[in-house]
């Protein structure tokens, strides 16, 4: 069982009198690599610098391995920090920006030589040692800032967005990478990020946050498939979020039918949130199910089309590698294991209806439309 490295204890801090975290308490293992994840605004941010000694809370501490470092500055904590924007010293190489800590801290220089030759062996940057930083891509300079962290030897490292300012492609590659040092190094990594799929790709465990509080703590399988309330469900994924009714144990109603599910403990009668995934639901033929509606729009994603259907009045998204026409009349099909239980929460109501996805697609299209005329009307005068 590995060990608590960081622990976060009734944690409250405030900007300009607002709020941003109340009785914060979160503990982190030995190795992990942990991702906070959530919205612009809700707290993830404040969480790491908190961790990192960048700010100061107003209540609560901040232990490291069960030693209290609430009051220590962030250069005598044994972690280090890369944030979004790498801070790589422009008038240094590669060799010599990896260096800099360590020669702050009065390490041999032989000893600085061999660990800047393993650092940028780790990040894939063997035979950029005399290059300058300017020179590199950004994906380059971002391993450079690893390796310059990683070369003090850090016990946990705190990565703020620093796949942010990436493209895709590289931001992807950049997700692969960084698991695989975390990996090999075995160090603690706190990860924060607003993207779904990076936290789910690359974490051991995700902590999602809304609000300046916890949603929920688990492994991306667990969060995934577990939600535990409408905003953890709709933050991550696309989900389809109904008023439910638990009739028994293993007995739902929702969508004005009852359904075999999985779940139990919820009492008689009594009033839920049921999540289903657009992947889980199969497309069958209206006369064959008891859920069906209207085609109101389809997007094609590459390796699915997304089809939003009005059932009664609901907007249902589905992904589906078969193509509907607009306007079809189709059946959605469930099993008992699509069907996932949530009780309700402050969420209730506020996600997981897609006629404002489709409304905002119309518009969109509306709008392209009208460009396009406007610049047709151009060209012919």
């Amino acid at each position: 069982m590995s060990k608590t490295v960081i622990s976060l204890k009734d944690i409250t801090v405030s900007y300009d009198g607002e709020q941003v975290l109340k009785n914060f308490n979160l503990q982190i293992k030995d190795g992990e690599f942990v991702t906070l994840l959530g919205p612009s605004g809700c707290g993830k941010t404040t969480v790491l610098r908190t961790i990192g000694g960048f700010v100061a809370p107003e209540t609560g501490d901040v232990f490291f391995s069960e030693a209290k470092i609430t009051d220590i500055p962030p250069h005598k904590r044994e972690l280090n920090t890369i944030f979004q924007k790498y801070a790589l010293f422009p008038h240094l190489n590669v060799f010599n920006n990896v260096a800099f800590g360590m020669r702050i801290k009065g390490k041999k220089e032989r000893e600085v030589k061999e660990m800047v030759t393993s650092m940028l062996e780790l990040v894939n940057l063997t035979g950029y040692a005399h290059r300058s930083v300017s020179q590199l891509s950004g994906g380059q300079q971002q391993r450079v800032a690893i390796a310059r962290a990683l070369a003090n030897e850090p016990k946990v490292l705190l990565l703020d967005e620093p796949l942010g300012a990436l493209d895709l492609k590289l931001r992807k590659d950049m997700q692969v990478e960084l698991k695989k040092i975390q990996q090999q190094t075995g160090i603690t990594f706190i990860f924060v990020t607003h993207d779904q799929e990076e936290a789910l790709s690359m974490s051991d465990t995700v902590v999602v946050m809304d609000k300046g509080e916890i949603q929920q703590i688990g492994t991306p399988t667990d969060i995934y498939n577990e939600p535990q309330n409408a905003f953890v469900a709709d933050f991550i994924g696309e989900s389809n979020i109904l008023d439910g009714v638990m009739l028994e144990d293993f007995k739902v109603r929702f969508a004005g039918h009852t359904f075999d599910c999985l779940d139990k403990g919820f009492g008689r009668n009594q009033p839920v949130d049921v999540v289903i995934r657009p992947e889980d639901i199969d497309v069958i033929s209206a006369e064959n199910s008891q859920i069906n509606g209207e085609v109101t729009n389809i997007t094609f994603k590459g390796v699915h089309y997304e089809i939003i259907v009005d059932v009664a009045g609901f907007k249902w998204m589905i992904q589906s590698t078969d193509f509907q026409e607009v306007g079809a009349k189709i059946g959605l099909s469930l099993t008992p294991d699509d069907i996932h239980v949530m009780k309700k929460s402050e969420y209730s109501g506020s996600f997981g209806d897609y006629s404002t996805f489709s409304d905002e697609m119309e518009e969109d299209m509306i709008l392209e439309e009208e460009a396009a005329e406007s610049k047709e009307a151009e060209i012919e005068e």
